[in-house]
C-alpha cells in the first residue's frame, strides 16, 4: 500500500476525531452519496432547510445511522465570520468546549463515507490525553492508532504502516485534556437547528495543506455524532459515531505503537 493511500486513510478516521486524502477498500459496501444542499446565513444563527436525517449515536445498540451530508457548506470560509460570534453562538461553542474537555474516555462504533461514496464501518476507543484507536470491520485491513505522540495507520494484510506526528492532525485538539475551540482553532461557523449543534474548524498544515473539519453535536443531548473532514482538493469523507460509552475506560494496551515494524 502507498504511502498516499495511507495518508487518505488516515485523515478519514481520525478527523474526528481527523493528515486530508481518503480512499476506503475496493471491498467496501458501494452507497449513494446524496447532492449537499446550500444554505443562507441569516441571523446570528443559520437554520438550516430540512434535510434528511439519519438516526445518528442515539441510543446504545441502535442500528447503523445514516450520515448527514454537510448542510452548512454555504457558511464554511465567510470572511471575519469567526470574529463575530452572536451571544447564542459562543453559548453553543462554551457548550461544545465542556463536552470535549469532561470526555476522557469513549468508544462506540462508526460509519464512514469516502468522497466516492463507498461505505465502511468498525469500532473505535479514546482515551485522553492523545489516544485512540479505529479499527475497520472485515474485510478491510486498516488500523489507525495513536499514542499520545504519533498516529499510526496500519495494514494489517500488507504488514506496514505509516507514521505522523499527533501534532500534525486535527486530533492534537480534539484528544487534549483541555478543548478551546476559540483559542485552538481556526472557527469559521457555528450553527444550530433543532436537530445538531455545529462547529466548522480550519486546519492549515505545511505537510497536506488546508483541510476543514465540521463537527456536529446533538442538539438535545450534545453528544458526539458526527464530523466531516473536507481535504486540501475539497473532498469528503464523514463519520457518524453510534452506540457511545463513555463508562468503558480502554486497555491501554491497544494504543501501543510499534514502532520497529514502520515502512516510509
Amino acid at each position: 500500500m502507498t504511502g498516499q493511500f495511507m495518508a487518505r486513510y488516515a485523515t478519514a478516521a481520525m478527523t474526528a476525531l481527523f493528515v486530508c486524502l481518503i480512499v476506503v477498500p475496493a471491498q467496501a459496501q458501494n452507497v449513494t452519496m446524496p447532492t449537499p444542499r446550500q444554505q443562507q446565513a441569516t441571523g446570528s444563527i443559520a437554520t438550516p432547510a430540512p434535510t434528511a436525517r439519519g438516526t445518528v449515536g442515539q441510543a446504545p445498540h441502535t442500528q447503523p445511522p445514516n450520515p448527514v451530508f454537510n448542510p452548512f457548506a454555504s457558511l464554511l470560509g465567510r470572511p471575519g465570520f469567526s470574529s463575530s460570534f452572536s451571544p447564542e453562538q459562543r453559548s453553543i461553542i462554551d457548550r461544545v468546549n465542556n463536552y470535549l474537555s469532561n470526555t476522557q474516555i469513549l468508544s462506540g462504533r462508526f460509519v464512514q463515507v469516502g468522497p466516492d461514496g463507498r461505505r465502511t464501518a468498525g469500532e473505535f476507543h479514546i482515551a485522553k490525553p492523545g489516544r485512540v484507536r479505529f479499527e475497520y470491520d472485515d474485510p478491510s485491513p486498516i488500523e489507525l492508532i495513536a499514542d499520545g505522540q504519533s498516529v499510526v495507520v496500519r495494514d494489517r494484510r500488507l504488514a506496514t504502516q505509516d507514521v505522523y506526528p499527533l501534532s500534525q492532525t486535527p486530533l492534537r485538539f480534539l484528544l487534549s485534556d483541555h478543548v478551546d475551540l476559540m483559542h485552538d482553532t481556526k472557527l469559521l461557523a457555528v450553527s444550530a437547528d433543532d436537530m445538531f449543534n455545529t462547529v466548522v474548524v480550519e486546519e492549515k498544515n505545511g505537510i497536506v495543506g488546508t483541510s476543514r473539519l465540521m463537527i456536529m453535536f446533538g442538539a438535545k443531548d450534545m453528544q458526539l455524532k458526527q464530523w466531516t473532514v473536507t481535504d486540501p482538493q475539497g473532498y469528503d469523507t464523514t463519520v457518524a459515531v453510534y452506540n457511545l460509552d463513555t463508562s468503558r475506560r480502554p486497555d491501554p494496551s491497544m494504543f501501543k505503537i510499534d514502532y520497529t515494524n514502520y515502512h516510509n
